[in-house]
């Protein structure tokens, strides 16, 4: 419609003269102008929630006192372009949220806002809200990651497996789809996994596997994987090689193969031949790196 084209011109400041005049004689123009002229004035709360046309629309019209349709088509047209402006606004200028995210095969060391180190295994991902950190030490992670912590308040640690609380420590957790694991590398750690609630000291572990919980201890100082070496007590095989995919990026073919045999050792992270002659040794398996990024395991013939 000509309204429409008018109005959108209108908005941005696009009107020839002659259209201007036109414009400026229509019978909503007093209320598109005074709209415009309270929108400059807006200003919106940090935690405000940008509701979408179709819930302002309907809000409105349940609401309002006038039935006159004709006046309210206009208003409601310039809502929308000042809500979806706002709702832009606030999506990607207005984020306090920080996430990183590792590939497989890949590491990285991060400083937090209070100067706490956190080193990042292969594929995980870590999200906290910068803007709060100083009064809220939140953060979730999803894979694994070695936490140095700076003495403070209290700093959370949440995973989809469970919640690891400290004030100032070094541990290690690992998170992954059926493997929920803590270690506690010096001062204390609190982990708390559904009914399931330990306070862990310097070199003891808390561990669910496979919904199976266990506690533990080691002699290590720091987790072997910030070494470039992966290690394992009593784990299933398909565990050993799904940490084995996400440290040389290669997808794992078994073949006669028990994948829920235990297995205890390790293998480096950087020398494939290496790792794989590490775990199919003790085990009584071979291997063959088919292509660049497929490994196939083969069992015992006998």
């Amino acid at each position: 419609m000509i309204e429409d084209d008018l109005l959108k011109k209108w908005l941005n400041d696009e009107l020839a003269t002659s259209e201007k005049e036109v414009f400026s004689k229509q019978n909503d123009y007093a209320i598109n102008l005074e709209i415009i002229e309270k929108a400059k004035h807006f200003k919106a709360s940090q935690f405000s929630k940008v509701d979408n046309f179709k819930t302002f629309e309907k809000s409105y019209q349940n609401n309002t006192r006038f039935k006159n349709n004709h006046w309210l088509r206009p208003l409601l047209r310039i809502a929308s372009i000042l809500i979806i402006t706002f709702g832009v606004y606030f999506t990607f200028f207005n984020s306090d949220k920080v996430e990183i995210k590792t590939l497989l095969a890949e590491k990285t060391t991060l400083s937090l806002p209070d100067l706490s180190e956190v080193l990042m295994n292969a594929d995980s991902e870590i999200t906290y809200n910068e803007d709060f950190w100083d009064a809220n030490r939140n953060l979730n992670l999803n894979g694994e990651a070695y936490f140095k912590v700076a003495k403070g308040k209290t700093f959370n640690v949440k995973t989809t497996n469970g919640t690891i609380t400290v004030v100032g420590t070094e541990f290690n957790v690992k998170s992954r789809k059926n493997y929920f694991e803590v270690i506690c590398y010096e001062g204390v750690v609190n982990v708390t996994s559904d009914t399931i609630v330990r306070q862990l000291k310097a070199s003891e572990t808390f561990r669910i596997l496979n919904k199976k919980f266990t506690q533990d201890k080691v002699i290590d100082t720091e987790p072997q994987w910030t070494s470039n070496r992966s290690n394992f007590k009593v784990v299933p095989l398909k565990e050993v090689f799904a940490e084995l995919e996400r440290q040389y990026n290669v997808k794992v073919v078994i073949n006669s193969v028990d994948a829920s045999r235990l297995f205890t050792g390790g293998f480096v992270n950087n020398n494939i031949k290496n790792a794989l002659n590490s775990i199919t040794k003790p085990m009584n398996l071979t291997f063959e790196i088919s292509s660049s990024n497929q490994v196939l395991i083969h069992g015992s013939k006998n």
